[in-house]
Parts: C-alpha cells; sequence; structure tokens
C-alpha cells in the first residue's frame, strides 16, 4: 500500500526547530516499516494550525490520494489533520469513507480478519484467512439456541461463565453486550 506522510506543527518554534516535524517521520517511518506501507511521499505544513483544512501541504497530500498516486494518508495523531469535527467528517466522506467500507466488505467477502478475530473462529495456516473453530461454534450454536428459546442475553451470558468456557480474550466472565455481539455477528 502507497501512502503520503502528512506532518503538520502549529508555532513557529516547532516548524523552525523541526523537532516534533522529526519525530512525526520519525514515528511513521517505523509504523510504514512494520506494516509494509511504501511511503510517496512526505509532506509538511508548518506553523499552520488545523483550524481549517485549507492547508498548502494537507491539500497537496490529499490531492495525491484523488489522483491516485497514493493509497493512504498516514498521520502520527488525528490532531496533527484536523481539530474539527465537522472536517473529520468532511474528509472521511471525500477521501475515505467509501474506500475503507469497500475494502473491509472486500476482505470479509474472502473471510479475512478485521480487526480482530472474533469468537468462533481463528485465524488460519495463511494468518489472513479465517476459520472456524469448532469448539467455539457450538457455544456461538448453544447461544443462538437459548436466543430462540427466549432466554435474555443476561441469562445466555452466564451460561458460558457457568460452565467455564473463556471469552474470545480469556475472561471467564461473560458480558451480555458480548453475548450480543456474537448474535449479531452470526446472525
Amino acid at each position: 500500500m502507497r501512502v503520503v506522510c502528512y506532518c503538520r506543527v502549529s508555532t513557529a518554534d516547532q516548524a523552525d526547530s523541526g523537532i516534533s516535524l522529526e519525530a512525526q517521520v520519525a514515528k511513521m517511518q517505523a509504523y510504514a516499516a512494520l506494516y509494509d506501507l511504501t511511503i510517496v511521499e512526505v509532506i509538511t505544513d508548518a506553523g499552520e494550525s488545523a483550524k481549517t483544512l485549507n492547508r498548502p501541504g494537507l491539500q497537496s497530500a490529499l490531492a495525491m490520494l484523488k489522483a491516485g498516486k497514493a493509497d493512504g494518508l498516514l498521520i502520527v495523531k488525528l490532531d496533527r489533520l484536523t481539530r474539527s469535527i465537522a472536517d473529520w467528517q468532511d474528509l472521511i466522506d471525500a477521501y475515505f469513507g467509501e474506500r475503507t467500507k469497500e475494502a473491509l466488505r472486500h476482505k470479509i467477502n474472502r473471510r479475512q480478519r478485521v480487526g480482530k478475530v472474533r469468537f468462533g473462529y481463528d485465524l488460519g495456516e495463511d494468518g489472513v484467512s479465517l476459520v472456524e473453530d469448532p469448539a467455539e461454534q457450538q457455544v456461538v450454536a448453544l447461544m443462538r439456541d437459548l436466543r430462540a428459546a427466549g432466554r435474555t442475553l443476561r441469562e445466555i451470558a452466564a451460561e458460558p461463565t457457568q460452565r467455564n468456557i473463556p471469552t474470545k480474550e480469556g475472561n471467564s466472565q461473560w458480558q451480555h453486550q458480548t453475548v450480543a455481539y456474537i448474535l449479531r455477528r452470526a446472525a
């Protein structure tokens, strides 16, 4: 995946010393190396506020995304990009929303992991695809049966707790919210 690294500092002192910019670049380079991302360009806005999206560097980075010269934008913290929720939503709608949804939908359709591995599945030998965990699938089936029988989420959560069946994270105490999530995903 090709990414543009975007850095921003707001004060003249930070812009002149370059320390904060250098630290941001170093973090992004380490992240890119860890996740096998290709940095196509590093763009900075020195001495610019995040109150607006009309910053020369940011506009250049966004233009690269729009032109297909990069697949993603890499930042160290959200506040380097914007401090405005409205601007953040505009960016998602214009640059990230549909692209992210399509990528996630594609991975899910190929039975690949999106986020953490959910209960009922394990990672395949390739480290990417999902394979059913037979023991956990039995617990999911039990939860479905109990729900169909009219049991509440709290009552259903009590079953694996009483049977000492751990959650995916290894917790021995099941929560009704976890059961609700599992049942929604299993539907």
